[in-house]
């Protein structure tokens, strides 16, 4: 009877790992470097979780990069049902929230309760942003699509005409937040792109859902 039991259970795991991997197929605005492609939110979560674990130094307080780690690797993965919208868009934010939080609710609720309560829990506190690693996490999180438009020479700024103050207004205040040598950085350099010309010129709003 105890295989039973942990057959059932092993199944409900197996089950959410392979939902995840819709995760793949969700797109972003930006393009992975050297490739003709857009980026997927799985590709994204990664690789944020590696830019927090080496920039751990520079939070602005203690952080247990752990539970960082573990908050960005769940923050998007109600995208599978709701797909990705640009950080950069206005207005509709509340509504997108709530859908996030319904998809998240079904995806978790696919593992055995323990875990769908603590991943549950790790979302909430990466969206509530009190913490100090959910205020690292989201650092982290607002500055990897600026540091691959830096890099693609504002790719998917000049695309989708998102300026040069829309850009600060959307991530200043949570990546100083969170990781202040990190926008002291991203500060110098954007106003190089500025200088060069990455950005777009005009605002086109919330039409930039995908």
């Amino acid at each position: 009877m105890q295989f039973v039991g942990t057959f059932r259970e092993m199944q409900q795991i197996i089950d959410f790992i392979l939902e995840l991997d819709k995760l793949k197929g969700v797109t972003r605005k930006t393009r992975p470097l050297g490739l003709d492609r857009q980026e997927n939110s799985a590709e994204h979560s990664w690789q944020i979780a590696l830019l927090a674990m080496t920039l751990v130094q520079y939070a602005r307080g203690p952080v247990d990069i752990e539970h960082v780690i573990a908050m960005l690797l769940v923050h998007d993965i109600g995208e599978i049902d709701t797909g990705d919208t640009i950080a950069y868009a206005i207005g509709g934010w509340d509504e997108r929230k709530a859908a996030e939080l319904a998809a998240v609710q079904r995806i978790f609720g696919l593992l055995p309760e323990v875990h769908a309560s603590r991943l549950l829990a790790l979302w909430q506190e990466f969206e509530a942003e009190e913490t100090a690693e959910a205020k690292f996490a989201n650092a982290a999180d607002r500055a990897m699509p600026v540091l691959l438009n830096l890099a693609n020479n504002g790719q998917s700024w000049r695309e989708n005409g998102i300026t040069y103050g829309r850009v600060v207004a959307r991530v200043q205040a949570q990546i100083e937040g969170g990781c202040p040598a990190l926008w002291a950085y991203l500060d110098v350099r954007l106003r190089d792109a500025q200088e060069n010309g990455w950005f777009g010129t005009a605002d086109i709003g919330a039409s930039l859902a995908p």
